[in-house]
């Protein structure tokens, strides 16, 4: 720091207060810490001898204040140590504990998620896994080992966190070395009380509480209510994280009307670029002439054989490590030839072989037994057949068994070779027959076991040709995709390709040489089965299996045979080194080259270091560590050569993470925590030629300083993926062009995969691959990189090592990052929480990107590949695809979700000029509005007319019960004209007579649905409600609801002390009242209409005998509903249109109905349908509940409905009542499975009412079909109606809602302006009508909702008219069809009602259309419902599958919606199926569901709080 020495007290007062003031600006983020530096340096340089200038390397970070907190920015203060500490193994640990303290300040208040007990069981460990599992150690973060030499400044401490307590295993081996153990640091990262690390802090009302016992505390929301639940405190948590500000600062932003653009990041200025001059291809150094080299492999392979028969060629282990059998050059020649004369002469007839030169084979052998596979590959080579290995394949649904497929049949292979002991294990069908593997061609199996090959004739010699380009093998390889591709590698590429290892590695005759890697591709078949044989080197073969369980078993083979070369992965240098404590007397001495695989990846550093560490006392020398890189396309691309004894080592680069993930190379200098070490990989191959170009795009040159694709042009390469020309041309013949676009030279280069540079003295340098790059926001990032940042978070306890998988998915424009790791059965909650929730925070700080997503999965249950690593593209598709079932899960889309849309601001509403224009129709625009048919005259206002049958009563019976009601009324209840009677009874006769009962005495009658007596709690307050609510005088009821209205369980929710007087209406005394009544006046209250709207409010609606006689009559002709007609109604009959229909139409109408509650199909699903056919019913009313029920309930049973005989060919119209957006998906899937019945595809249609008018639209038989459109859902979040195709993206099918009735006229109006709207134009929907409401019935006579709600008038236009608003949106269009009187048809379409509509981002959403993409998003989502709570969005999701699966709803949902409406979701509550709850019209109650969820009332069986 720049005050080094320097005492700050004695500096003067104004100095330091201006230090105080810059100390403060650097707390609030006013300054970045680098502009904190300068500053601080710059007030200081006149007291300081000496101060350090700043870094002229461009940073990675983006200054200026407006970028985000200064504590994201914030580096903690550190002194620098010596300069080489940062070589050290331990290097990323460090790094990621500094950075987790630095995050220390922050307390990010992450709440956890909820989770229901039940809902996991740890899957049992089913395979035992080794000390770590491979792939593991790839990633060197591994070793958070303690320091390997003491430190020299003191304060170096102070953000060092070394745990001495929970080294991982690898770790307690490097303690012993140079380390006192006195000084251990405080231990900053667990969770001790007394300085909570960045331990997420949870509230008391989180942590540890049982459900039951809410302790919860009470807090304000957003809004200033105080809500006291646990939920709220989680959301309120949430809030406050989210209120953090986000990393990329949004720029301005236009909207463009004609296309809603994502928000695309302005390229920030301090990006660092490339400076250095175009990069010149670096040769290798020239493949030597030998004088005795063969012409072709199997001729080395013949040459040994005859002259060296007793050498040993193979020697492989059994499963405890011990030799298990050497086959010698004599052995493997004669098997060799066997296989191959067996091959070509046996299989088939002499006039037909199976075989010819040139075919593909399988070849299907086990790791743990190489000779079989040398024999089969050596074979096949003699016989110029051209074999392609495989893994061999477990079960019919391997993960990646179809990759293979796709693999054996693009290379047309139809033969495997395998062993008998392979074949026996492989699995059968029941007959014996090998199973057909998912994805593969129909394969013969032939055993190659020494007893079943032929000898061959005396005559016969195989035909050893001199190597040529045609193909010799092929290997597999697996894109990012998971693609299985073969290389296919030619005669003379095999053969140049060994010339050029032996050179490269010095291999000499007769030498050993130990092999871990496996031998069926890659540096395992390169080195361990081809270059062998060629220099007769005696190979010894340790197995996967053998490593698992003796993990020393490589370090002891060296020890024994003294092998002069070792082929290991850094994996297998990690297990050696736990393993090692066992082994006292191990020398090493013998090796010349311990060559590391994957020495190419970047964390291989440390394992290599470490190895050395621990194995440089046992005779290892350090020069001997051989890293190198390759790639299954250009076979071996660069390997370190071994060095000479005491000759220095070659050097590290230390980069900028920063600079890498903008694709330069910086020398990292100032924040040590994002720098990454990597080691050269040595020189090029010889007889090579290496260049680096930019991996997308065309092949441009790189810049000395740029990070590049490595391509290679060389004899000793892949030549083409075969069977695959397309994809080869763009991987095995690039042709590298400078920065104008021109190629340069004719040379055609192949791709390698591998990301790097070419550092000093032409040393490669490899960062990563292509296949594990994530490009996020124009940012590389390397999954590897992430993945050892995960593991240095202390990973011990809570998740394996080896069993990270890293990839990004694609929403919504921008790849975004997972990471899923296997969690440890013994790990609680509380720990892979807090583990999780660090790990965002390391990745966030160290390479400065957001992670979407992080999932534990149970042990064992990710996919693995043959050798134990994690199947990564399997992985993917199972999180895509909803299959992955982790146990926690963290969603983290607020934070790296940065491309969202600018929200749109509202702009102030007024009545100005312009929409006063659009009232007056500007550019030919009409305005909307529609206007049903001419009534006609009203003929009478009387509602009784006697002598027509009704269902089961002639309305003459229904005349008289009437009758004897109204004079029960009279006698009993001492009522006065005009009084509330509340008529509470099932569906049938006896309500339609209490209601004409109590019209006749001149009394309001109330329909109420009874209360179901199995749920007495949730339905009884409702009808106590709407009995306060309506003053009723008296209650008319059945016996047995009678005695449920006084009973004790009644009285458990309700008191049943204050009920009014109760009557019973089952058995009346025959009496006749003394006179009927009759209105005065046609404006006298007929009856009241009372419901619960979605929104959860109970409006009742005043109903005049004028609007009810209009709206009979209305319906009459619409419908034409003669008295000869038989109508079906399955509705309910409490209120709106199906009130209408079933008690007043029919009278109305004279014609006969037949009534069908809907709660009748519970127990008899088919009756509505079979009464439909049994009476040739022609028009049937019923709800979406209903139409649902047959849907689910019948839909597979229409065949057997066939056979009885049900038929309905005689429906004309069946009519959805509703008061909501037709539900197109269900009427159509209703006509779609009742299409074999007869149903007409026309017949199915839907109405539309509201509160103020019940009935709007109802398609009759007069008017044209219903119309649908398609509109583009991002113009509707506007307000705008754009009419596209069906099929465009973000498009939304709307139907009609019926034709608008006789005497209804419907007007669209801007519910702000209150202005009238063009055609076209979203709005409210007003509507003028004959027989709309009267009114609300309220008890507190609030006018003002009256007035604004029944008697509105435009602003403008015509503002004589008397309106009514429906709170629905929609809007009305022409269409091209013809009415009844001639004119083109003006259609209306419902969009939703204002009331349940969400605002977020400024914008408008329909709950429905969100509804419909999460229930897409995954088989087990079987209904959802949203709601908003303090701006968060808050899904609702059923789960219908089993509770294994809750948590991979939470990532698709959080897909689904970013992708379709650019919302973040805040909170996923998944539950059981039946918890949403939904009224008698089949609608969704989401704010009962809100209000549930804020007092923790559904038992969820997972909550996940989105960061």
């Amino acid at each position: 720091m720049a005050d080094r020495g320097v005492d700050l007290s004695a500096l003067p007062k104004e100095v330091r207060d201006q230090l105080a003031e810059l100390d403060l600006e650097l707390s609030e983020g006013d300054i970045t810490q680098k502009g904190y530096e300068k500053k601080r340096a710059k007030l200081l340089a006149s007291y300081i001898s000496h101060f350090r200038s700043a870094d002229p390397s461009p940073s990675p970070e983006a200054p200026g204040p407006s970028t985000s907190s200064a504590s994201r920015h914030h580096r903690s203060h550190r002194s620098g140590g010596a300069r080489d500490e940062r070589y050290r193994s331990d290097i990323h640990t460090e790094a990621v504990q500094a950075a987790l303290a630095k995050h220390k300040e922050e307390k990010m208040a992450l709440p956890m998620p909820t989770k229901r007990r039940s809902a996991f069981v740890q899957s049992p460990i089913d395979t035992c896994t080794p000390p770590e599992d491979e792939g593991s150690l790839r990633r060197k973060a591994a070793l958070s080992a303690a320091l390997a030499q003491t430190l020299q400044s003191p304060d170096y401490w102070i953000n060092r966190s070394v745990q001495s307590s929970s080294t991982s295993s690898s770790a307690s081996s490097t303690l012993s070395h140079g380390e006192p153990k006195t000084h251990v640091p405080p231990d900053v990262t667990s969770s001790a009380s007394q300085d909570r690390g960045s331990r997420v802090d949870l509230p008391p009302a989180v942590r540890g509480m049982s459900r039951g016992q809410s302790r919860s505390s009470m807090l304000d929301t957003a809004d200033g209510v105080p809500v006291s639940s646990r939920v709220s405190t989680k959301i309120q948590q949430l809030l406050n994280t989210l209120k953090r500000p986000k990393r990329p600062p949004l720029s301005e932003f236009f909207l463009d009307d004609s296309e809603e653009i994502v928000e695309v990041p302005q390229p920030d200025p301090n990006t660092p670029k490339p400076e250095g001059r175009q990069i010149i291809p670096v040769k290798g150094e020239p493949l030597g002439v030998v004088s005795n080299w063969p012409p072709a492999l199997q001729a080395a392979l013949a040459r040994w054989g005859a002259t060296q028969a007793k050498s040993p060629a193979l020697t492989a282990l059994d499963i405890t490590g011990k030799p298990l059998y050497t086959l010698t050059y004599g052995k493997l020649w004669s098997r060799s030839l066997k296989l191959a004369y067996t091959l070509l002469n046996k299989l088939g007839t002499k006039t037909e072989p199976v075989l010819q030169p040139g075919d593909r084979v399988a070849l299907v052998y086990p790791n743990s037994d190489p000779g079989m596979f040398w024999v089969a590959f050596y074979g096949c080579l003699l016989a110029e057949v051209i074999p392609v290995p495989i893994e061999v394949p477990l079960s019919r649904q391997d993960a990646g068994s179809q990759q293979i497929g796709f693999l054996l049949g693009s290379c047309g292979v139809s033969l495997a070779l395998t062993s008998e002991v392979c074949l026996k294990g492989l699995p059968k069908t029941q007959n014996g027959e090998i199973i057909q593997f998912k994805g593969w061609p129909r394969m013969k199996w032939v055993v190659t076991d020494t007893k079943y090959l032929t000898k061959p004739s005396k005559d016969w010699q195989p035909h050893i040709p001199t190597a040529n380009t045609d193909t010799a093998y092929i290997e597999y390889k697996a894109s990012k995709e998971g693609t299985v591709m073969g290389v296919a590698v030619s005669k003379i590429a095999m053969l140049t390709h060994c010339q050029a290892l032996t050179q490269a590695c010095n291999y000499c005759e007769g030498e050993t040489l130990v092999n871990v890697l496996d031998c069926k591709k890659d540096m395992g078949l390169w080195h361990g089965v081809l270059t062998s044989v060629m220099n007769r080197i005696h190979t010894i073969t340790v197995p996967y299996a053998v490593m698992k369980a003796c993990p020393m078993s490589w370090v002891q083979r060296v020890h024994i045979h003294k092998a002069r070369v070792a082929l290991v992965k850094c994996r297998d240098l990690h297990w050696a080194m736990m393993a090692h404590k066992e082994q006292k007397d191990i020398n090493l001495s013998s090796i010349r080259m311990l060559i590391v695989a994957d020495g190419a990846n970047p964390w291989s550093v440390s394992s290599c270091d470490a190895f050395l560490n621990v194995f440089q006392s046992h005779g290892l020398k350090p020069e001997v560590i051989c890293p190198c890189a390759t790639s299954p396309e250009a076979l071996t691309v660069a390997i370190r050569r071994p060095g000479a004894r005491g000759a220095p080592l070659p050097a590290r680069a230390i980069l900028s993470m920063g600079g890498l993930s903008h694709g330069v190379i910086r020398v990292n200098t100032e924040d040590k925590n994002s720098a990454l070490t990597v080691q050269d990989v040595g020189h090029i191959m010889p007889g090579a030629l290496m260049c680096i170009v930019k991996p997308e795009g065309s092949p441009q040159l790189c810049k000395t300083d740029e990070i590049g694709e490595i391509v290679i042009n060389s004899r000793a390469g892949g030549t083409m993926y075969y069977g695959l020309p397309g994809v080869t041309k763009t991987t095995f013949e690039v042709i590298p062009v400078n920065q104008a676009g021109a190629p340069v030279g004719e040379i055609p280069f192949t791709r390698t995969g591998l990301l790097g540079f070419v550092g000093p003295g032409s040393l490669v340098f490899v960062v990563g691959k292509i296949e594990g790059l994530l490009m996020v926001s124009g940012r590389r990032h390397n999954a590897d990189d992430l993945v050892a940042t995960a593991l240095a978070v202390e990973p011990v306890k809570t998740v394996y090592r080896g069993r990270i998988a890293v990839f990004s998915v694609t929403v919504f424009y921008d790849e975004r990052i997972v990471i899923v790791a296997e969690q440890r059965p013994d790990a609680s909650e509380e720990d892979s929480f807090q583990w999780m929730s660090r790990v965002l925070q390391a990745i966030d700080s160290i390479h400065q990107v957001g992670l979407y997503c992080l999932a534990l999965v149970p042990a064992n249950t990710l996919p693995k590949t043959p050798l134990g690593g994690i199947h990564i593209c399997e992985t993917k598709q199972n999180f895509l695809e909803g299959n992955l079932h982790p146990c926690n899960i963290l969603m983290c889309p607020h934070t790296c979700v940065t491309n969202l849309p600018k929200p749109r601001q509202k702009q102030p509403v007024d009545v100005g000029p312009a929409s006063m224009l659009v009232g007056n129709l500007v550019a030919g625009k009409r305005i909307a509005q529609a206007i049903g048919r001419e009534l006609g005259v009203v003929e009478d206002q009387d509602l009784i007319r006697k002598g027509v049958a009704v269902c089961t009563a002639t309305c003459a019976q229904l005349h008289k019960r009437a009758e004897k009601i109204t004079a029960t009324l009279m006698e009993r209840g001492g009522l006065n004209t005009g009084d509330n009677v509340v008529l509470l009874y099932p569906p049938g006769i006896d309500l339609i007579a209490a209601f004409y009962g109590c019209l006749y005495a001149g009394v309001v009658p109330v329909t109420v649905r009874p209360p179901h007596p199995q749920n007495l709690a949730a339905t009884l307050p409702t009808v106590r409600m709407i009995i306060d609510v309506s003053k009723a005088a008296c209650i008319l009821t059945t016996q047995p609801l009678m005695r449920i209205l006084r009973s004790r369980e009644a009285a458990a929710s309700v008191n049943v002390k204050t009920w009014p007087t109760i009557i019973d209406t089952d058995d009346l005394p025959r009496k006749r009242p003394p006179h009927i009544y009759k209105p005065p006046t046609a404006e006298m209250l007929a009856y009241l209409d009372f419901s619960v709207s979605t929104t959860g409010m109970l409006t009742g609606v005043k109903m005049s005998h004028a609007a009810v006689s209009t709206l009979c009559r209305s319906i009459k002709l619409q419908c034409e509903l003669y008295s000869s007609r038989q109508v079906a109604i399955c509705l309910d009959p409490y209120c709106g249109l199906g009130f209408v229909l079933w008690c007043l139409s029919s009278v109305y109408s004279g014609h006969q109905s037949i009534l069908i509650p809907p709660l009748e199909l519970e127990s008899s699903l088919p009756v509505w349908l079979s009464t439909l056919s049994q009476y040739k019913i022609r028009d049937t009313f019923c709800s979406y509940s209903v139409m649902e029920l047959c849907t689910k309930g019948l839909g597979t049973q229409t065949e057997m409905l066939k056979a009885r005989g049900l038929n309905l060919s005689c429906v004309r119209s069946c009519v959805v009542i509703a008061e909501e957006r037709p539900r197109l998906a269900l009427t159509q899937s209703f006509s779609k499975l009742f299409k074999d019945l007869g149903l007409s595809p026309r017949a199915v249609s839907t109405a539309f009412g509201s509160r103020v008018n019940l009935a709007i639209c109802l398609q009759g038989t007069a008017g044209p079909d219903p119309s649908t459109v398609y509109v583009d859902m991002k113009s509707l979040r506007h307000d705008r109606v754009r009419l596209v195709e069906r099929g465009a993206p973000q498009s939304l099918p709307l139907m009609e809602s019926g034709t608008i009735l006789p005497g209804v006229r419907v007007i669209i109006v801007n519910p702000e302006t209150r202005g009238p709207l063009g055609d076209s134009h979203l709005g409210e929907i007003w509507v003028n009508s004959p027989h709309n409401a009267s009114g609300y019935y309220t008890i507190y006579g609030e006018e003002s909702l009256q007035a604004d709600h029944f008697n509105t008038r435009l602003s403008f236009g015509e503002p004589q008219t008397l309106w009514a608003r429906t709170s629905y949106l929609g809007f009305i269009k022409r269409t091209e069809l013809l009415d009844a009187s001639g004119d083109r048809h003006d259609a209306l379409f419902v969009v939703g009602s204002l009331d349940e509509t969400l605002e977020l981002r400024g914008l408008r959403y329909h709950p429905i259309d969100i509804e419909t993409s999460v229930s897409r998003a995954h088989r087990s989502i079987a209904e959802s419902a949203v709601f908003t709570w303090t701006n968060l969005l808050v899904v609702v999701a059923e789960l219908s599958g089993s509770e294994q699966e809750a948590l991979d709803l939470v990532p698709l949902v959080t897909n689904v919606v970013l992708e379709e409406h650019h919302l973040i979701v805040g909170v996923v509550v998944i539950v059981d199926p039946g918890v949403i709850p939904i009224n008698s019209r089949g609608e969704k109650q989401r704010m009962h569901l809100r209000d549930s969820f804020l007092a923790d009332q559904l038992d969820p069986i997972y909550v996940a709080y989105n960061m």
